[in-house]
């Protein structure tokens, strides 16, 4: 299956939580439908991308990185290579690349999804498909230069600024996925 494949499949299985959340999920789809190339950043009018935020495993801290070009503590996340099997896969893939964690457990359903504008490409919209990733309590850190100003565990109810409010979102949905989980095994 191509990525895009597997974008569409995901999306047309995930339950939304609420309303909002559906329509951005109906849009994501209807955007797929129209670009073939609509998983890449060369799509300007605008392409999907994965993100994860790193949680512990009783989701009471999660990761976060400094961003360098944004100057916001942001979740992992960026773009989807053309290499990506999966959405889950681009989104493990970040996640790893920019906290140096290395065994990662990513939930499989996505948390969340969030549109947000960018600068990229001369600006344009990102289509962001949000997962939980698991590491375990107190694993050490390795801050991808590249990427990032800084990166470190905080409280998931405390949250550095700055910071926006999809993040604080996606804390929280990620921090009670992972939660649901540890409560349900």
């Amino acid at each position: 299956m191509t990525l895009h494949g597997d974008a569409r499949e995901v999306l047309s299985l995930w339950t939304a939580p609420d309303g909002a959340q559906e329509a951005l999920r109906r849009e994501y789809l209807a955007h797929l439908a129209s670009f073939p190339d609509g998983m890449l950043r060369e799509c300007l009018p605008g392409h999907i991308t994965a993100s994860a935020v790193i949680v512990d495993p009783r989701g009471e801290k999660a990761v976060l990185t400094l961003h360098r070009g944004l100057r916001m503590w942001l979740q992992t996340g960026g773009h989807c290579e053309p290499g990506d099997s999966s959405l889950a896969q681009a989104a493990l893939r970040e996640a790893t690349e920019e906290s140096g964690v290395a065994e990662l457990s990513l939930l499989p359903d996505p948390v969340r999804l969030d549109k947000h504008w960018v600068p990229c490409g001369g600006g344009t919209w990102h289509l962001d498909v949000q997962y939980a990733a698991v590491a375990r309590n107190g694993a050490p850190l390795i801050r991808a230069e590249s990427e990032s100003d800084d990166l470190d565990w905080f409280p998931a109810d405390d949250l550095p600024e700055p910071t926006d409010a999809a993040c604080r979102s996606l804390v929280r949905a990620a921090a009670h996925a992972v939660r649901t989980v540890v409560d349900s095994g």
